[in-house]
């Protein structure tokens, strides 16, 4: 690869040339996934049917399951794709190869409503292999596709590389509302051929998109197995993995716990909401698209109001920003519980009150996950930056088998649950506010380097400060 491609970024000020190819690719493939992912737990829940045609409906606490069981899976591969990046293929080759396997997946999702294949498999069977493939795609890709986004910058416009993150975040989250909003449409309109089946179409133009890049994208080559473990078990290697853990795979994994039930839960919530709002007559899953039309809105925000502000007060470091992005995250799950509380007591709230507790979670999340992904890069020795991204998404897979797992436990014998209405929002806002007072703690005495490509000595004291 070395030989035939950029190995090493082009010494300029300026952005690199293969961000827009990158960004493009980001695009389609998010739309791909949340398109998918939107739909999940009303499809479950509302359209499964088994071979015959009867009704194969799920209970909501089991489509909830399943719904965290399969993010989870999508943000566990993460650490596996870059370990192949890292070790073997590369990062362009692992991106390339696993998303020849997500088209698959998605293929198989629109297969469930094909009678043809219906009659080799039961369409709960398509929808497992296809949520399988997909956990595999996505999930090998996606570390590699952040780290790659970072290997385009070297020592001369690394500034440019938190402007860069903040669009590459822009593009998933265009990609993500487009979809939430079409792919309901679809499903209630034209069933599940058409609304899985599009997503993987937007699947393969992503990867046509991502190949036409290749010639211009900087190719960081693989380390091979030696290389990584003397660069895993060198004193940065070994810094950097522990002071992460417990920031990714404990604070941060409980922030996704949370966040992504606004997938399960909070559309579960909104069937039992007046979901007219705003001149809309808006379908349950489609209140997710909410999430990403203020991120679009709220990074700007952010980044040119809310932090210059911030910053005449105290210095904004990104393990601040992720602190109180801990706190907003309970705020925002407080918020549900107090709707459901009106459900439980026969009222029907307005979907109003559902889009203030997006206001809330979807400033939470540009706190923590944005500044998440870019402290990740920026932890990692150079060999390891996957890697390091890898252990970051383990965080969002823990935090949703956690979500599974209570989900699981709750579930009663005679269909009935344990959690039930109020009480079950209560519970994640309670622990949510236990994880974010003890990550004050932990914050205070977190060190770590400071890693870019071309800079092969990470400083520790720029990280402390961080």
């Amino acid at each position: 690869m070395s030989s035939k491609y950029q190995s090493t970024p082009v010494q300029t000020t300026g952005m690199p040339k293969g961000i827009p190819y990158i960004i493009g690719n980001e695009f389609a493939e998010r739309f791909s996934f949340y398109g998918m992912k939107g739909i999940l737990v009303v499809f479950m829940t509302k359209y499964l049917l088994d071979s015959s045609g009867n009704d194969a409906f799920m209970g909501e606490a089991r489509a909830k399951e399943v719904y965290h069981l399969f993010t989870a899976a999508a943000y566990f591969f993460p650490i596996l794709g870059a370990l192949l990046s890292d070790i073997v293929l590369g990062k362009y080759l692992t991106i390339i190869t696993l998303s020849l396997g997500y088209c698959v997946g998605h293929a198989c999702l629109a297969a469930m409503d094909v009678p043809i294949t219906t009659s080799i498999f039961e369409p709960e069977t398509w929808l497992f292999i296809g949520m399988g493939a997909i956990a595999i795609g996505a999930g090998g890709i996606k570390p590699c596709v952040s780290a790659h986004v970072g290997d385009q910058f070297g020592l001369k416009n690394q500034h440019l590389v938190s402007k860069t993150f903040s669009w590459f975040y822009f593009s998933i989250n265009v990609g993500a509302s487009t979809s939430m909003i079409l792919t309901p449409l679809l499903l209630k309109n034209y069933g599940p051929w058409l609304a899985f089946g599009l997503p993987g179409v937007l699947m393969a133009l992503a990867t046509v998109f991502f190949w036409m890049g290749r010639k211009v994208f900087v190719h960081i080559p693989p380390g091979g197995v030696e290389k990584f473990k003397q660069e895993s078990f060198s004193s940065e290697g070994m810094r950097s993995v522990l002071n992460l853990i417990p920031l990714f795979l404990i604070f941060i994994a409980m922030f996704w716990a949370i966040f992504d039930q606004a997938g399960s839960a909070w559309v579960l919530q909104a069937q039992d909401m007046d979901r007219q709002f705003l001149g809309f007559e808006w379908l349950e899953a489609q209140v997710q698209a909410v999430n990403p039309v203020l991120i679009l809105i709220l990074i700007p925000v952010f980044a040119y109001g809310i932090y210059p502000f911030l910053g005449r007060f105290f210095k904004v470091t990104p393990l601040r920003k992720i602190g109180i992005g801990l706190f907003l995250c309970a705020g925002a799950f407080a918020i549900s519980a107090w709707i459901q509380m009106r459900i439980d007591a026969g009222e029907t709230p307005s979907i109003g009150w559902q889009f203030l507790a997006y206001v809330v979670l979807t400033s939470a999340e540009v706190l923590v996950s944005i500044t998440g992904l870019e402290f990740a890069y920026t932890q990692a020795p150079k060999k390891m930056k996957s890697f390091i991204m890898g252990i970051f998404f383990l965080g969002v897979s823990l935090g949703n088998l956690f979500a599974a797992a209570v989900n699981h436990y709750i579930q009663n014998e005679d269909g009935t649950v344990s959690l039930e209405g109020a009480d079950y929002y209560w519970f994640f806002t309670k622990v949510m506010l236990a994880v974010a007072v003890i990550y004050l703690v932990y914050s205070r005495y977190y060190k770590g380097g400071y890693f870019v490509q071309g800079d092969d000595d990470g400083s520790p004291e720029e990280s402390a400060a961080a």
